[in-house]
């Protein structure tokens, strides 16, 4: 029995029934395909594909495409010739899909239509194919060129670039790639042949991110057993609605689909984008689409969020019957008794398995009575049973079988298997090495963690998934991940749910896991980074973070001798958890005797080096074994060696002793470390907004912005660069740069090795053309949906609050003004305008308000903060013109389809005057210039005009004094 055998047995008996819906979520209707349209649509691809293809020996087909109504055909169509379908992931890191198709040895890949420009542009310089490719409805197929030698040779070359230039990361629990070495055991039965006809289904990649990714070539004899039996444990009926949550590159995808299409029931499939957005997709799936079995990640379920878990998913009358959680550690007890409705009747599984035996392994039912109120919280979830055809094993490290206690799982079965890499022939029976630990207790199984999670630190071993499960335990933690930073630092990052105080969270942790498992820092985020798979993305986590560390070495400047020893009290009474007393300290403190141990020290080390900058040799010594008054010095004498009064004057300390007890250093120092170290003028917010065309417009209320070292001239006034343009560009921006000028508009950033040395963004852009091809991979970070076309350009707004994220603003032709969070791509606030928007916003000087033009004739003053609307300004006719703000005036100043531009006070919700432009509309946005001061506009009549603001007022008002006689 095959997959499509399957299929075209379900569809024989409900042929008129839905089996497909596909649901954009904009504002037209959902379109749908019966189990008769999706057999027919498959029958033609298959034909065609007959007749173009000539397969020698097995055939596999590259399929290149992102979600949409027609996918379950095309797969159906690849599955029907016979021959096994290839996904490749339009948004993976083309270095990836190259060596994918390259290993795999691919002679046929079907592109999307609509992504064949991508597909040449990606692989461009990797791929060779010849020049006659054919189409088919919503396909084209590429015929590769390349001898079997060359595969190879160019495989490992891909596979060399691939390993260099790969991020490190940590991976996650099920699904993952497997150890180098595999454990084999055969039976006394046969072998299973790759090269066997119609015996492959499909073929994916791991994700790479513990080693080279591998090629899994799943046969329909190890998957088939793995659909019949959920199938049957989640009581599939013809009326169930299945969402297809995973990517096609990740095989739970196998599982929900072919779940669905082989019993009759419905597979709802949305755009990627819609997956990003929480409130669209939970709208879609429980208000519209009614989805009754949903298989997910637990990040990705986290990702709805508390509030929309508890009210839609897993509310009192939702849809949902069953809730399949795989491909990570399950999330502890007390998440479900927070998110799970007390009258909700959803059924909820734990699955477990690995890609190298697809899918999944093992399955087990969380009993109802677990989620009551009065159930203990530290009931642990175990794996479960095998399923059908699987063979699971728990060995210890000698090899030898564990029927009690901890141990490494293995997975097999006589047919649950899969061909990796180059493998021809594997026994029957063979079981493979997962890499995750477990302990068996009374013939149940439990998780512990993967083998690449265990840690030595501070000469024990500490697996790091154990400090996870116990931060998810907090009432105040919504959800969180853990990393162990460059192998030296443990890293917990918090999405926090409300307030969280991140002394009373240590401490909570503290009674919860041993010294050694306490971690080194935490960080709040918003939201946790996924992999396309829906996990955790540890690699992003770790940017995350040492982005953090930048951002607080940039911050950490010490104006003197006397901050310096405000702030090494601070981080004294915070590593030794004294914050809460008041009392002074004692210039004759010693660490170890004031409640400090060896691993404290390490701590209190790490937090002075953070705060001075650099390293301080000697330092771990002198907090061992001397007063906090030698600490100081010796800090001293590597910040100042020059300067010997500052060590020798004694008045600094013994002023700093007297004056300040322990809570006013407190206060001090969280006052200093909230406000950046910025003093900035009530009501004014200093930033940075970057518009089309490499626009920077900075307003700067503080005595320094941003990077002291580096700054931008802009209109001859002196910026700071902003911290992204490091971030993206720092080999460039370490470099000596070239000098270029551009009048007094030229974009100046100053190097801080040669101050003379500058350049120009167009420049910075020009330098990285050295780079190659596969050096430079681009990915998409986020997608917002705006549900029309955009013809706005975007305008990115960079405060200088701490608290405050960057934000995005843009509007559409849906009438709404999106403000989106720069990092993350959470819509902050979504605001709907009289008709569409096609005009560019731009940001007030004061940083509160975000002005854009209108198709019904307003100008619209937007709140930043919430997009609530302060002002209109209503002209005669339709706004397309971008506005632009005077920064030494604050006036804005737009252009009109009437003809006229007009100068808006915002402030005081005024037009202050407006020009008739001699004819033609103002479709244009207009340009400022500070010398000459001038505005300059043109019109669709063919027309520039100069306009002086400031003689423009005086001389409509003498117009108006002379109509007065």
């Amino acid at each position: 029995m095959t997959l499509h055998d399957m299929v075209a047995q379900a569809a024989s008996l409900h042929s008129d029934r839905k089996a497909v819906w596909f649901d954009e979520c904009s504002d037209g209707p959902p379109t749908f395909y019966t189990y008769a349209t999706v057999i027919k649509h498959a029958m033609e691809l298959t034909a065609f594909l007959q007749k173009y293809c000539d397969p020698q020996g097995r055939c596999e087909i590259g399929l290149y495409c992102c979600p949409g109504i027609n996918l379950p055909s095309w797969i159906l169509g690849i599955l029907q010739v016979p021959a096994a379908y290839c996904p490749i992931d339009p948004d993976a890191p083309p270095l990836l899909s190259t060596y994918f198709m390259r290993k795999s040895n691919l002679q046929y890949i079907l592109v999307e239509n609509d992504k064949i420009k991508q597909f040449q542009t990606s692989h461009v310089g990797w791929l060779s194919y010849n020049s006659s490719t054919i189409e088919h409805i919503g396909l084209t197929l590429f015929q590769m060129s390349r001898s079997s030698a060359d595969v190879n040779l160019q495989a490992d070359n891909v596979k060399s670039k691939f390993e260099a230039f790969k991020v490190m990361g940590n991976s996650q629990l099920g699904n993952t790639v497997c150890p180098e070495h595999l454990e084999l055991k055969t039976s006394e039965g046969g072998y299973k042949d790759v090269g066997q006809k119609c015996s492959l289904a499909y073929v994916l990649h791991t994700s790479g991110t513990t080693g080279t990714p591998k090629v899994v070539r799943v046969p329909h004899t190890c998957i088939v057993p793995n659909i019949q039996h959920l199938k049957s444990i989640f009581e599939i009926t013809q009326d169930d609605v299945l969402f297809l949550a995973s990517p096609l590159t990740f095989d739970p995808s196998v599982v929900e689909l072919f779940i669905a299409l082989t019993s009759g029931a419905s597979i709802l499939i949305v755009p990627n984008a819609v997956k990003m957005m929480p409130a669209e997709l939970s709208t879609a799936l429980f208000n519209h689409h009614h989805v009754t079995v949903l298989q997910a990640t637990p990040t990705l379920l986290r990702r709805f969020g508390a509030h929309i878990i508890k009210s839609t998913v897993l509310s009192a009358n939702t849809s949902l019957r069953v809730l399949a959680l795989g491909g990570e550690a399950f999330p502890v007890l007390n998440l479900w008794k927070s998110w799970k409705h007390k009258e909700n009747k959803t059924s909820i599984f734990n699955l477990y398995g690995i890609t190298e035996v697809s899918s999944w392994a093992t399955c087990y039912r969380i009993p109802e009575e677990v989620f009551s109120a009065d159930f203990r919280t530290d009931f642990p979830v175990p794996l479960g049973s095998p399923l059908l055809g699987t063979t699971v094993e728990i060995r210890d490290a000698n090899g030898s079988a564990v029927l009690e206690g901890e141990g490494q799982i293995f997975i097999g079965g006589e047919e649950r298997i899969c061909f990796l890499d180059d493998e021809i022939f594997v026994p029957q029976g063979t079981m493979r090495e997962t890499g995750d630990f477990v302990r068996v207790q009374n013939a149940e199984i439990f998780f512990l963690g993967r083998k690449d999670n265990q840690i030595k630190r501070h000469g024990k071993r500490f697996n790091i998934e154990c400090l996870q499960q116990a931060a998810e335990d907090l009432c105040q933690v919504e959800a969180c991940a853990v990393t162990w930073y460059q192998q030296e630092k443990l890293i917990l990052f918090v999405v926090p749910r409300g307030d969280l105080e991140e002394r009373e969270t240590l401490l909570e942790l503290q009674k919860r896991l041993p010294t050694h498992g306490i971690p080194d820092e935490l960080v709040r985020i918003k939201t946790l980074p996924l992999t396309s798979h829906g996990k955790v993305d540890i690699s992003e986590l770790n940017k995350i973070y040492h982005y953090h560390l930048n951002s607080r070495r940039r911050d950490s400047k010490l104006s003197g001798a006397e901050e310096l020893w405000e702030r090494l009290q601070y981080l004294w009474k915070f590593v030794l958890g004294l914050l809460g007393d008041s009392s002074g300290i004692s210039k004759d403190a010693v660490f170890l005797y004031s409640g400090g141990d060896s691993l404290k020290a390490l701590q209190f080390y790490g937090e002075i080096e953070m705060l001075v900058g650099r390293g301080v040799p000697g330092l771990l010594e002198v907090i061992l074994s001397r007063s906090i008054e030698e600490v100081y010095k010796h800090i001293l004498k590597t910040l100042f060696p020059d300067e010997d009064q500052l060590i020798n004057d004694d008045n600094v300390l013994k002023r700093k002793l007297t004056k300040n007890n322990g809570e006013e250093i407190h206060r001090k120092y969280a006052k200093l470390k909230s406000e950046g170290y910025l003093k900035v003028a009530p009501g004014l917010i200093s930033f940075i907004a970057l518009s089309r065309g490499n626009h920077f417009f900075s307003m700067n209320f503080t005595k320094s912005f941003m990077r002291p070292s580096s700054t931008v001239q802009v209109r001859g006034e002196s910026l700071q660069q902003p911290s992204f343009l490091h971030a993206v560009t720092p080999s460039i921006t370490k470099s000596h740069m070239q000098g270029h000028e551009k009048e007094n508009r030229t974009l100046t950033i100053t190097s801080e090795v040669n101050k003379t040395d500058c350049c120009s963004v167009q420049q910075i852009c020009a330098e990285c053309n050295h780079v190659t091809t596969a050096e430079l991979a681009l990915r998409t970070r986020w997608k917002s949906n705006t549900r029309k076309c955009v013809d706005a350009s975007p305008l990115i707004v960079i405060s200088s609050k701490d608290e405050e994220s960057a934000s995005v603003f843009v509007g559409s032709h849906s009438h709404t003004m999106q403000a989106i969070d720069l990092d993350t791509g959470e819509v902050k606030w979504e605001k709907n305008l009289g008709d569409r928007i096609e005009s560019s916003a731009c940001v007030s000087k004061c940083g509160n308000f975000i002005v854009a033009g209108c198709y019904d004739g307003l100008v619209y003053v937007l709140q930043s903060s919430d997009g609530e609307t302060y002002w209109t300004f209503a002209t005669e006719d339709t706004v397309k013109s971008s506005a632009v703000v005077d920064p030494s005036s604050g006036l804005v100043y737009i252009g009109s389809h009437d003809q006229h531009i007009y100068a808006l006070d915002i402030y005081e919700k005024m037009c202050v005057w407006k020009l008739h432009c001699e004819g033609g509309a103002v479709f244009s946005s207009p340009c400022l210039s500070s010398f000459p001061h001038h505005v300059y506009v043109a019109t669709l009549g063919g027309l520039l005009l100069a306009v002086n603001p400031v003689c423009t007022v005086a001389y409509l008002s003498l117009i108006s004094m002379s109509n007065l006689d």
